[in-house]
């Protein structure tokens, strides 16, 4: 059976300061409650039995030292492969704005429906169905491959499109926050026949 876990990459921001609708042209790195969240993503899998075959990561800082941290606590000596395909989504005029700054420009019904449904509000420069099939092609590969536990570390908007992959996501969406926090994971397994979801938004 191939499973795949999807992370959420760790804090950018700490407790006290002001965040931002961080996208991919905003490149943070992980602060250090961030870092301990990666940590303790690692000694989660370790202790759970998830020791990956191989890592992916998009290529910003936050997923990439998040993947660095997480892995090494579990265990993972081999190389983490950044994937341009995992970076977060570019949010247009709303990148690195504050979230009253986003709901004033685009109203509060259309960040529900993004974080209900994955509806994209307008002039975010980003492709839902191609981010769908990105995940879908992935899934694929890894599971020609017969790779057995995949990890990947991206992005809250990355993340929340790859249960498209089971075919179900309108059920998915109703019966679930769509959203990842940071730090969570999501686990989807292949049953030979379709994917399943397994569990969505493990906090370790």
């Amino acid at each position: 059976m191939t499973t795949l876990i999807i992370a959420r990459h760790g804090n950018t921001f700490e407790k006290g300061q002001t965040p931002t609708r961080v996208g991919a042209r905003t490149d943070l790195p992980l602060v250090q409650s961030g870092k301990e969240q990666a940590k303790k993503m690692g000694a989660w899998l370790r202790q759970n039995d998830y020791l990956p075959e191989v890592v992916y990561s998009s290529e910003l800082k936050r997923t990439k030292e998040t993947a660095e941290i997480a892995v090494k606590e579990c265990g993972y000596h081999q190389p983490v492969f950044p994937l341009e395909i995992f970076n977060e989504i570019d949010y247009g005029p709303d990148e690195n704005q504050t979230e009253e700054k986003v709901i004033e420009r685009i109203g509060s019904e259309a960040i529900r429906n993004w974080n209900e449904n994955g509806s994209v509000p307008p002039d975010w420069n980003f492709d839902p169905e191609q981010c769908m099939e990105n995940w879908k092609n992935f899934s694929q590969h890894i599971i020609e491959d017969e790779q057995d536990i995949i990890l990947v570390i991206t992005s809250n908007g990355i993340a929340r499109f790859a249960p498209y992959i089971t075919g179900q996501f309108k059920d998915f969406a109703e019966n679930h926050d769509i959203k990842l926090s940071t730090g969570a994971f999501g686990i989807l397994q292949f049953d030979g026949n379709q994917w399943l979801i397994k569990d969505w938004n493990v906090k370790p």
